[in-house]
């Protein structure tokens, strides 16, 4: 399966889910009078919007290049998903936090908790198969010897990344919601419940902090690792001609497109037909290791006198 077939179905998965897990949470918050309730259906709907808003975005960067952007839109896929984190720290972490204050400003004690236990209790099975969903798109892009947690991190793919974060974060919020309810209702306590919906929002924010971080990066214009330059200086070397590899530059233009510059010195008795020859050698052994890199630029040095 494609990378992009992987996000899509992470994000289509995550969407399905978070729709008929939202309406539920919405109905028991409103028989239940819970504060957590409350906040995990804004949570799921928040999710279902941001679901929709990376959709777009992978839609966009897929449109061809043109003259105003030779470079294609693949960099727009990053602009959404730092939308997406934007919402997710502003709807979902700050009207969660807000719910919270003010149930602990007017508490008001829990009628019916059977409805909060059968809702969150089929909401963790259901964000629980949609995380797993999102994991598995992730562990398709792991580097072998590489750990679960730094391939998160490393990430180019918003769409999956970004599940994988607000997945996680909806069945940890489900998790905080079920201890709320259950205390609250068996201390008959209703400053917990809203503490739990405090707890909640708190969370939310923090993942959105994470997400902003990582996708400012890509916005910005982060390169390939060091591992792989050190690969295409080795690959660049190892071409028949080739004298000397500077520093690679590098940048992603989007999940699976990346930007190569090379500045390569070749050998000065070669004509300029073999040098030509050599740029090619060099773009398709790069290619052929890194199909990832879809525009290469070769700088020749030392050209000036060769016959």
């Amino acid at each position: 399966m494609s990378s992009a077939s992987s996000s899509k179905l992470a994000l289509y998965g995550g969407m399905a889910a978070n729709v008929a897990i939202a309406i539920s949470k919405f109905v028991a918050a409103y028989f239940t009078g819970s504060s957590a309730m409350l906040s995990e259906g804004i949570h799921s709907l928040v999710d279902t919007g941001n679901g929709g808003l990376l959709l777009y975005g992978m839609h966009r960067s897929q449109r061809p290049a043109d003259d105003q952007h030779p470079f294609g839109h693949g960099k727009e896929l990053y602009f959404w998903a730092l939308i997406v984190a934007v919402l997710v720290f502003a709807i979902g972490g700050g009207m969660s936090f807000y719910e919270g204050i003010k149930h602990l400003q007017q508490p008001e004690p829990l009628t019916d908790p059977l409805w909060n236990y059968v809702v969150l209790g089929l909401s963790i099975v259901f964000e629980g198969a949609s995380a797993w969903v999102a994991i598995k798109a992730l562990l398709e892009q792991q580097v072998p010897g590489r750990s679960f947690w730094r391939t998160l991190r490393t990430s180019r793919d918003p769409a999956i990344f970004a599940s994988v974060f607000e997945n996680g974060a909806a069945v940890a919020g489900l998790l905080i919601a079920l201890v709320g309810v259950f205390l609250g209702h068996v201390l008959d306590n209703p400053y917990l419940d809203g503490s739990a919906s405090i707890l909640i929002g708190l969370l939310l924010m923090a993942v959105a902090i994470l997400l902003v971080m990582r996708t400012k990066q890509l916005i910005v214009g982060e390169g390939v690792s060091a591992t792989t330059l050190k690969e295409l200086q080795q690959l660049a070397r190892h071409t028949p001609g080739v004298v000397q590899v500077r520093q690679p530059l590098t940048m992603y233009l989007g999940p699976d497109e990346v930007i190569l510059a090379l500045d390569v010195d070749f050998e000065d008795q070669l004509t300029a037909t073999e040098v030509e020859h050599a740029v090619v050698a060099v773009q398709d052994a790069v290619r052929a290791s890194h199909p990832e890199f879809t525009r290469i630029f070769i700088e020749a040095k030392s050209l000036t006198g060769r016959p």
